[in-house]
């Protein structure tokens, strides 16, 4: 045997020349493969569905090779989802139908049918889980009769697919981008988890064939967007054209009970932000002092170095939070400079797991956190009748604090939609416009929280692009990005999106990012500035974007190993 020099690697063979991946952060591709739909594991083997194709696929972990399972029997597979193996029987669904076969006789039996169509299907014992999206439910059918048992809400909102180890249903939910683990017996949600991919197809759980050690995979569909060189224009040959993009990848998840969160996959990355001098007014100002808020240390982002680029700075803390404070003695007008900061973090995925049981009986707010975080204190238009009705309409006679800050956020996203400014609005304005960008959502989030004594404040400021196999290249992402996080007395600070769970036109909205955000979000400043510059001879009208350009820069290094206890 050889060991190979990479850690992350495992023993190879000497007659194979290719390195064995470390699983647990290797992505798998199937060869020739489209939409792959279902994934389920026969203890020994990893098998997935095309719904594209129609075939039934057993993929090999450690080197991506792919075998058809069902070359004669494509067409009744074609279009099928919810692949669960339970013994000899192969299970899954399409359109309203569930049905099974074996590995020796593919041809399909009709197990059930359903007014709706089916999306997720997992067997175990006498017991077959069904999930359908437009009925809102998982049921559970007896395998023996077909006879319906019983049937759980679905936790989410998206298609959802099936697995079960022990006692425990797990679901993946393609809107929502989360995995959910539920009591098998009662639909009881234990936690959930956020997933670094988007739209997750199927789930199963695997054993690492060296260390026998359970392994959570899941499968992704995607469609993702390219530049295409057509030989048959020669004039201008480059097209955007749109490709499948589908694969298997293991979801990492430390749930913590005490803490009540759970985190998932994370990676290590640089962020750096830079300011470039570029006056669109000739002015000379004299005791300049410009402040740029860096990356906070939080339950999901560990900040392991920041150093400054272009100049020095010096670090002071305002309100707990870190911040560069660069200092120029004399700029002059058309003066060039760069300065800033780059720092190396890792980040992860984080799904804070509090329910409305958990906030019945909550301390009551604090005089200090009332006099912060209850005020109108960036022209959040408080003070208008339209935001005082809209804030009491939005809650109705909701007591429990989870329960209001859900109805605002959905009360919000009921009344507006996406769109970017050049400048932002007071919440009144706004709201009466109906379209607003990710600063007057948070405005109005903020202005009717508060006036329901709810204490939040700002989050930003960038997001990296979420593609995470895009590593060790330079991702700038093309907006900056604020959000809110509001406070539960005894627990502490939870965060919440400002617009991006408004997707589905009158709801129902996910969930995903209430109490939770993914593993791309740079949490930068939490309810200061993000950056400001102050001189004795500053003009009033003069703002930072009068006086340069700022360049924000990702690099996703390596996905971190999975989360551990601390």
């Amino acid at each position: 045997m050889l060991l190979d020099s990479n850690p992350s690697t495992r023993p190879v063979n000497a007659d194979n020349p290719f390195t064995v991946p470390d699983l647990q952060r290797h992505t798998i591709r199937p060869f020739g493969v489209y939409v792959l739909n279902g994934l389920a594991s026969t203890g020994e083997n990893l098998i997935a569905l095309d719904t594209i194709r129609g075939y039934l696929i057993q993929v090999d972990c450690l080197n991506d090779s792919t075998t058809v399972l069902n070359p004669h029997h494509l067409e009744q597979f074609m279009d099928a989802t919810g692949l669960s193996i339970w013994q000899e029987q192969i299970w899954f669904a399409r359109d309203e139908q569930v049905y099974w076969c074996t590995f020796e006789d593919l041809t399909p039996r009709k197990f059930i049918s359903l007014p709706y169509p089916v999306n997720g299907v997992a067997v175990k014992e006498s017991a077959v889980y069904v999930t359908c999206q437009k009925y809102g439910y998982i049921l559970i059918f007896n395998r023996d009769t077909g006879s319906e048992i019983t049937r759980f809400p679905l936790p989410g909102v998206g298609e959802e697919n099936l697995s079960i180890r022990d006692e425990e249903l797990w679901v993946c939910d393609t809107l929502e981008r989360s995995v959910y683990c539920l009591d098998r017996a009662t639909g009881e949600l234990q936690f959930s988890i956020l997933t670094p991919y988007e739209n997750p197809t199927g789930i199963t759980f695997h054993p690492d064939p060296f260390t026998g050690e359970s392994i959570l995979y899941l499968c992704y569909a995607q469609e993702e967007r390219y530049i295409r060189d057509n030989p048959n224009r020669a004039d201008d040959p480059y097209e955007l054209a749109v490709r499948d993009r589908t694969f298997i990848h293991p979801l990492h998840f430390h749930y913590d009970a005490e803490k009540r969160y759970t985190l998932s996959n994370g990676y290590l990355m640089e962020m750096s932000y830079v300011e470039e001098l570029s006056p669109l007014e000739d002015v000379t100002l004299t005791d300049l002092e410009w402040r740029i808020a860096m990356p906070a240390s939080t339950d999901r982002q560990k900040i392991l170095h920041i150093e400054p680029i272009g100049m020095p700075y010096e670090e002071e803390i305002q309100n707990g939070q870190r911040v560069a404070v660069f200092r120029f003695d004399r700029l002059e007008k058309n003066e060039g400079r760069i300065f800033g900061w780059k720092a190396l973090m890792e980040v992860r995925g984080i799904k804070y797991q509090l329910n409305f049981r958990d906030t019945e009986d909550i301390p009551v707010l604090t005089e200090e956190f009332q006099q912060r975080y209850l005020v109108d204190d960036d022209e959040l238009a408080m003070d208008k009748p339209a935001i005082q009705w809209a804030a009491r309409e939005a809650i109705g006679t909701e007591t429990n604090i989870l329960r209001q800050v859900l109805k605002i956020r959905n009360y919000v996203y009921d009344r507006m939609s996406y769109g970017i400014k050049p400048h932002i609005d007071t919440p009144d304005v706004a709201l009466e416009r109906g379209v607003g960008s990710c600063g007057e959502y948070v405005g109005i989030l903020l202005a009717l929280a508060r006036l329901n004594g709810i204490a939040c404040r700002t989050v930003g400021r960038y997001k990296c692009p979420s593609d995470p196999d895009r590593r060790n290249v330079p991702l700038e992402p093309d907006f900056n990005h604020v959000w809110i996080e509001f406070y539960v007395p005894g627990y502490g600070w939870l965060p919440m999106e400002s617009n991006v769970d408004d997707v589905i036109e009158g709801g129902p909205y996910p969930t995903r990012f209430f109490m939770g955000l993914p593993w791309f979000h740079a949490e930068i400043s939490k309810g200061i500035p993000f950056e400001r510059i102050a001189a004795p001879n500053l003009p009033e009208e003069i703002s930072i974007g009068d006086l340069s350009l700022n360049h924000v820069r990702f690099t996703i290094l390596e996905e971190l190993p999975p989360p551990q206890a601390t």
